[in-house]
């Protein structure tokens, strides 16, 4: 790169700093949208292919759900689907196999659809009550957790 090849580098970057514009990430934005016939299905892919930047609209009726991929916000998306009158939110499943405790209370539900369960931050300290105390207890001191050890000879020591 020359001396030309240079200044006409800085000369761009130093104009186009004034005028950047920061651009959107291609996402995939996943919503649960109630849908019962084809009318529905229908005006809630024309109503999310409207929104600019939207690059491709897939249908799932049978588990109620919308995938909207492009360069778009998935809280405009969701404002688009309930503008069509639907009940939307965004997807709030995940994979049964990404879960620790898919049974626990806060994550297992009914309606998800087959290999789905509730997606749930952490469904141990969630839960509240003694769990959450002994877990923490657990945390912090690792002599708590050799003292009820089926390793230890002395195991209850404490009785």
């Amino acid at each position: 790169m020359g001396v030309g090849g240079t200044l006409e580098y800085l000369s761009e970057l130093m104009s186009s700093s004034h005028k950047h514009k920061k651009r959107k990430q291609l996402q995939t934005v996943e919503l649960k949208v109630r849908m019962d016939c084809d009318g529905c299905e229908l005006k809630v892919k024309n109503a999310l292919s409207s929104l600019s930047g939207v690059k491709s609209v897939e249908i799932n009726r049978k588990q109620q759900k919308a995938t909207v991929t492009g360069y778009v916000e998935a809280s405009k998306v969701l404002k688009k689907a309930k503008s069509t009158g639907k009940k939307a939110e965004i997807w709030p499943y995940v994979p049964y196999n990404l879960v620790a405790q898919p049974y626990a209370a806060q994550a297992y539900d009914r309606k998800a659809p087959p290999g789905y369960v509730r997606r749930v931050d952490n469904p141990i300290s969630s839960g509240g009550g003694a769990t959450a105390v002994t877990r923490s207890a657990y945390d912090e001191d690792p002599y708590v957790i050799t003292m009820f050890s089926d390793d230890n000879p002395n195991a209850c020591s404490i009785m």
